[in-house]
């Protein structure tokens, strides 16, 4: 029977099958009906079967010292169908791991209960259970003084986690469940200990809007409440500041996100809706914003602090598929620009914005060409994409001269994945911890020669990835193996001769980076909105409100958040587009009907419309005829005027017309910039002209000539009348009107009161003013404009 069990238990061979069963038969039938009572369970599927759990939840110290006692809990779950019996939980210590290549292949193999992982520590710190039930999960913790581990030299050892039990169907103690990680043992100070900068990434996804509402006081809009929850307390970015505040690290922070959660500290921001409204953003959000930021304040103060341009543009897609777009460049030198002036109004220092950093640190030469372009002469790349050629036994200083006064910071590509995944669970996060401290350990065992290491995690951690990090980074502070230091120092710390300088060439970028790629598209729409911004600016009296917005808008339209998100990142571009598009047609011809001129020349008005809150100018509107043969403007095809008008108001602009020929004219009245470009849509009307006849023309003239010849005679009359008067009468006689009794002008037969018509003398007793249907004294029909005498 036992070798019936070491049959059922073993991987063998065909042949060694074939020969264990040859053996059985010869043996007799007694043993051969025993053999055919096993069961008939394929090793591999038994084994799976079996399967126990461990989870590795806490390792505390993460980076023991002499004297120190080792604390390790956890959990185990039964995975298989079959009760597991007389179990135990103890601890392995392997052998020590001597290269970095070895710590990588334990963490691929963590869980295999196959592998062998050293002896079993003494049956003095194991935790036994009795019966672990198939599904339930058991907790167990274990502390063993660091003296009895075993340990020798300084360096990094594997250390087990193991349950040992049996099952029913296979009722020996073997290894049923184990989790490996790493001890790394330095109880001294090193010799020399590497220069470690670890990057603090305070980054998020865009969350404003180009839209900041009308009236004096410019309301912010967001996409959405996203930002809020973050800073929520046990929020993403709340978190990041809380466990960053006490870390030695280097902040690297996208003004954007200060912009964001300052216009919420500022209050009446708006939340926008599927259906294209908004509503107001909640009260208490505000405060929120306000806390974040003081905390934030203090958490940067004394600490070093690099800006990245705002919105943190994605310089790969600009490097891949922008740069063939005219003005895309200059979105990236612009966002450089206000990175500056952002961080030091919100936090109150002066951050550094001399590093470019591509999405995982991937670059090639077209990359790095672009990361230089808006004034960065520093980038931050990975050493998994700056490979190393020269066969170096140990890992080079981060910086790197690569050319032309650029220094490539290369971060090492180990460390900085090792947080990446998800780490909710603690046996996840425990792990990554172990893993990023052996490897730390290991890059200063390589050499006696102190380096510079540079560490860049994923841009935006979750929480848990965060608290991951945090652990981490405090176990390195407190080892006796690193030293914290700034990203500048590291940037300027002198280069090993024999690293690598060579930047890959673009078909080296990893396929699945390209394939995240903002594409050409993207640029070409930013092109055409930033062509209609520049159109729309020219007119205004106030362009900060439009601009600034807008040009941030801009900015986040090439965001890296973007990445893997191609379906938002297009509709975001649309809703500013549109937006842009929006408020340019508050400015804007109002549509006009038929005009007709029933003479040879009128004046017709075109009405412009401004619905801004402010007012507009630098505008010139042109009236222009398609047929100037028959219809003149200004004595010419088309005559131009200069247009202002304030807020709010509309303003009707005439145009003199004149024209030689009756019928229908197409008329287009169309508003331009001062430099000459369209501004808005054509308005186009039709001018019908009719002709005035001869008959009419005859009619107006005769009673024109009859008006001219009833003045003329009036005035010749009083001229006559006024020449007798000084003749006819003598020294001392008061003059006398030609109408009184006596006078020689007065008409014969005629009474003193009676008027005569033909004199055009006014009745003395009427008032001056004429009578409502009476044509004004003034107006004189002789066209001299006299007033006639009493």
């Amino acid at each position: 029977m036992a070798e019936a069990a070491d049959f059922q238990g073993t991987s063998a061979s065909p042949a060694r099958r074939w020969l264990l069963r040859a053996g059985a038969l010869l043996t007799g039938a007694p043993l051969l009906a025993g053999l055919l009572q096993l069961p008939v369970t394929a090793p591999a599927e038994a084994a799976s079967s079996d399967t126990v759990s461990v989870s590795l939840d806490s390792l505390t110290p993460s980076a023991p010292t002499d004297g120190d006692t080792l604390t390790v809990s956890g959990t185990v779950t039964n995975n298989g169908k079959q009760a597991v019996t007389d179990a135990h939980v103890g601890l392995r210590v392997g052998p020590q791991l001597t290269t970095r290549s070895d710590i990588d292949s334990v963490a691929r193999h963590s869980d295999d209960p196959q592998g062998s992982t050293g002896s079993e520590i003494g049956d003095k710190y194991e935790e036994k259970f009795d019966k672990l039930a198939p599904g339930v999960a058991q907790h167990f913790s274990l502390s063993v003084p660091v003296d009895k581990l075993g340990l020798d030299d300084d360096g990094v050892y594997e250390l087990g986690v193991a349950l040992s039990g049996e099952t029913s169907a296979r009722p020996w103690p073997r290894v049923l469940g184990i989790q490996r990680t790493f001890l790394p043992w330095q109880p001294s100070d090193a010799g020399t200990k590497t220069k470690t900068t670890f990057l603090w990434p305070l980054l998020s996804t865009v969350h404003m809007t180009a839209k900041t509402g009308a009236g004096d006081l410019q309301t912010p809009e967001f996409l959405n409440d996203d930002l809020a929850k973050e800073l929520a307390p046990g929020g993403r970015l709340a978190q990041m500041v809380d466990l960053g505040k006490d870390l030695d690290v280097t902040w690297v922070i996208d003004p954007d996100l200060l912009a964001s959660v300052d216009a919420m500290a500022v209050g009446n921001y708006r939340l926008q809706a599927a259906d294209g409204t908004s509503t107001p953003g909640p009260r208490e959000h505000q405060a929120l914003a306000k806390q974040w930021l003081a905390a934030l304040q203090k958490a940067v103060a004394g600490k070093e602090v690099v800006a990245l341009p705002f919105a943190d543009p994605d310089l790969a897609s600009l490097a891949h598929n922008g740069t063939s777009v005219t003005g895309s460049l200059s979105h990236l030198k612009d966002a450089t620009d206000v990175a500056a002036t952002t961080v030091k109004t919100v936090l109150h220092v002066t951050p550094s914005t001399d590093f470019a950093w591509p999405v995982d640190g991937a670059v090639d030469r077209s990359i790095m060409k672009v990361a230089t372009s808006a004034g960065a002469d520093r980038v931050i790349a990975r050493s998994d994409s700056l490979q190393e050629t020269a066969g170096l036994p140990y890992t080079p200083s981060a910086a790197r001269p690569v050319g032309g006064g650029t220094t490539a910071v290369v971060a090492d590509s180990r460390l900085s994945t090792a947080f990446e995944g998800d780490l909710t669970k603690a046996g996840a996060a425990t792990l990554a911890v172990q893993r990023f401290l052996a490897q730390s350990l290991e890059v200063n065992s390589q050499t006696e020669k102190q380096r510079s290491i540079l560490v860049a995690p994923q841009r935006m951690p979750t929480a848990s990835q965060a608290q991951a990090m945090a652990a981490a980074v405090k176990a390195l502070q407190g080892g006796a193996w690193s030293q914290p230091q700034d990203l500048t120092a590291t940037a300027k710390d002198k280069p090993d001769p024999a690293a690598t300088t060579r930047i890959p060439p673009a078909s080296a970028y990893p396929s699945s980076l390209r394939r995240q790629d903002l594409p050409r598209t993207a640029f070409e729409q930013i092109a055409r909105t930033q062509g209609k911004l520049d159109n729309f600016r020219v007119i205004l009296s106030d362009q900060s409100r439009v601009v600034t917005p807008f040009g941030r808008a801009i900015n986040r339209d090439m965001s890296t958040s973007w990445r893997g998100h191609r379906g938002a990142a297009e509709g975001y571009r649309d809703g500013v587009e549109a937006w842009l598009d929006e408020l340019a047609d508050q400015v804007k011809l109002i549509d006009k009907s038929e005009t007709k001129l029933s003479g040879r020349s009128a004046t017709i008005p075109v009405t412009v419309q401004n619905n801004l809150v402010q007012p507009v100018g630098h505008l010139v509107l042109r009236l222009e005829s398609t047929m100037p043969t028959r219809l003149e403007i200004g004595g010419k095809a088309y005559s131009e005027q200069r247009v202002e008008i304030s807020g709010g108001h509309s303003q009707s602009v005439k145009f003199t017309t004149s024209a030689n020929a009756n019928g229908r004219v197409a008329v287009t009245a169309q508003l331009y910039t001062e430099d000459g470009r369209k501004y808005g849509e054509p308005v186009t009307f039709d001018v019908k002209v009719t002709e005035v006849t001869p008959t009419v023309m005859l009619v107006i003239g005769g009673g024109v000539l009859l008006l001219v010849l009833a003045g003329f005679r009036m005035y010749t009359q009083r001229k006559r009348a006024a020449a007798r008067q000084p003749e006819d009468d003598g020294p001392g006689t008061a003059a006398k009107g030609p109408d009184e009794p006596g006078n020689p002008g007065a008409p014969e037969g005629r009474l003193p009161q009676e008027s005569d018509s033909g004199s055009g003398a006014a009745d003395p007793e009427q008032p001056s003013d004429p009578a409502p249907d009476t044509a004004p004294e003034s107006t004189d029909p002789s066209g001299t404009g006299e007033r006639v005498d009493r």
